[in-house]
């Protein structure tokens, strides 16, 4: 004899079997896909903020940066204008770390016969400076300012600071420029350094003052040395990009920080190298407009 409680079980488990089955949604895989670039998106680089460096081993090409270093700007556009560059060689390279010119002796001592420079190891950062920021980490925020990475004095110090503004530092990723100097701080002149690998270890010890545009590659195939047995790697001509003659113009443009494939192509690469993540991680991209426009021109 079958039950009350043994029908209603058996009731029961027929509108569970009966149920349909509700499609759970599915977890998107991966990234969400990343924007293109859009043509509005590049912004011209300033020619007259454009270091071309012509070498043994190729054509470095640099973008300055006033606003982090306004006095060694200054004095890098006056010596190239004086053409003093032209034939010194890289006397000291050392792998891993950079690439060292700017000395008329080749010995690591001479100079121009300018003064010394101040220091610039780091400069002041307000709400107006075109800063992307990128990582924020123990009160330290770090970022771009054009395609210089940059670490600052957080957002938070900015909003208290009376002078509306924290210091902030060029980070010494590759392709960045820095001022030698001696032991002293205000001992910088004419030297200068290329940075080959991420050197941290001198971030806000020496002036950051530009970045390799294009050209890393040449700036690591540079002879290695300390110093360096000829033949030497020499620069052969140094110029701005606006001083170049006619028919040699170099124009460039770089991504902006604020395009929406920069800000997603970055959030991938944050997210791919989780805690291990830094700006040195993240490269600008950037155009060769005048070779763009040579390939667009119809053949003769």
């Amino acid at each position: 004899m079958i039950s009350f409680r043994m029908m209603l079980a058996a009731a029961v488990a027929g509108s569970l079997v009966a149920a349909p089955a509700v499609a759970k949604p599915k977890k998107p895989v991966g990234p969400p896909p990343v924007p293109a670039v859009q043509e509005s998106d590049w912004v011209q680089v300033d020619p007259d903020n454009l270091l071309v460096i012509d070498t043994t081993r190729g054509r470095i090409v640099a973008e300055l940066y006033p606003s982090l270093a306004p006095l060694t700007v200054e004095r890098i556009k006056t010596l190239a204008r004086q053409h003093f560059y032209d034939g010194q060689t890289f006397f000291r390279v050392i792998d891993q770390f950079m690439a060292q010119t700017g000395d008329p002796t080749n010995t690591g001592t001479g100079g121009s016969t300018l003064p010394d420079l101040a220091a610039e190891f780091t400069f002041r950062r307000t709400p107006a400076t075109d800063f992307a920021p990128l990582t924020v980490d123990h009160g330290q925020t770090t970022g771009f300012l054009g395609a210089m990475p940059v670490g600052s004095q957080s957002d938070t110090l900015l909003s208290m600071s009376a002078s509306g503004s924290v210091s902030a530092w060029g980070m010494f990723c590759p392709g960045v420029l820095g001022m030698a100097r001696a032991d002293k701080p205000d001992s910088a002149n004419s030297q200068f350094f290329i940075i080959r690998q991420t050197s941290a270890s001198i971030d806000q010890r020496y002036t950051a003052f530009g970045r390799v545009l294009q050209g890393l590659e040449f700036v690591r195939l540079i002879k290695v040395g300390e110093p360096v047995t000829p033949p030497q790697d020499k620069m052969t001509r140094v110029r701005l990009g606006s001083d170049l003659p006619p028919g040699e113009s170099v124009a460039l443009s770089r991504l902006s920080l604020k395009s929406a494939n920069f800000m997603a192509t970055s959030a991938v690469i944050k997210d791919r190298k989780g805690p291990d993540f830094t700006v040195c991680d993240l490269d600008v991209p950037v155009k060769d407009r005048a070779k763009a426009t040579s390939a667009a021109s119809p053949a003769d």
